[in-house]
């Protein structure tokens, strides 16, 4: 069990032994413990940076890709940082979580971590567009999608299931660009319900 959150044991045996595998898309939060200095992304090289949200080529040679990152600008849930990571199969994420260089990597990086909550996610329809300068609304609720709060073009996954977290079970996801400035009437957290504000620092949406 790690020290940053609980294992749904249901989702990671589906995880295991789902017989129509495919492209899966892990969303990671995190909030990092105040007694580490964790710096900023921003100020690191860009491949620096990669292997601080993952370690890139262990992902690549799954097949996997580091797909987004950001920083959060503000959030209810007090959250630092995000990641997407792109796998081509669930059985490709399972594989690599037991490498031994990915072990090492992790145990590296849950010194640093506090909590974090970890989904697994396909998209509705669409990928999220080219990458661009502004700020990125992500929202993540449980139950029926609620209404937008950002006109930029949204880009909707649905959550399968939610391998680590705090016990609540999330079933979508929803990325909005806005550009910096604008004003958000952010929803305040909420048992089913929460709201990130993002500063991206890598962005390069492709199925694995």
């Amino acid at each position: 069990m790690p020290r940053y959150g609980q294992i749904d044991a249901d989702y990671s045996k589906q995880l295991r032994s789902t017989p129509t595998d495919g492209p899966i898309y892990m969303l990671g939060l995190e909030k990092f413990r105040p007694d580490i200095e964790h710096g900023s992304v921003r100020a690191m090289p860009h491949r620096e940076a990669g292997l601080f949200y993952a370690p890139i080529p262990l992902l690549a040679a799954a097949g996997a890709a580091l797909c987004f990152a950001a920083e959060v600008v503000a959030s209810a849930g007090g959250w630092d940082r995000v990641a997407v990571i792109g796998y081509e199969s669930r059985k490709s994420f399972v594989e690599l979580a037991y490498e031994p260089e990915f072990l090492e990597w992790h145990t590296a990086k849950e010194l640093r971590l506090e909590r974090s909550v970890v989904m697994g996610m396909l998209p509705a329809g669409h990928l999220p567009g080219p990458a661009s300068s502004g700020r990125i609304l992500l929202e993540a609720w449980a139950g029926p999608a609620p209404a937008l709060l950002a006109g930029g073009p949204a880009t909707v996954f649905d959550v399968e299931g939610t391998l680590v977290g705090d016990g609540r079970r999330w079933t979508g996801a929803r990325f909005t660009p806005i550009e910096p400035g604008t004003s958000l009437p952010l929803r305040a957290a909420a048992p089913g319900y929460q709201a990130l504000l993002l500063e991206p620092t890598i962005e390069r949406w492709r199925w694995p």
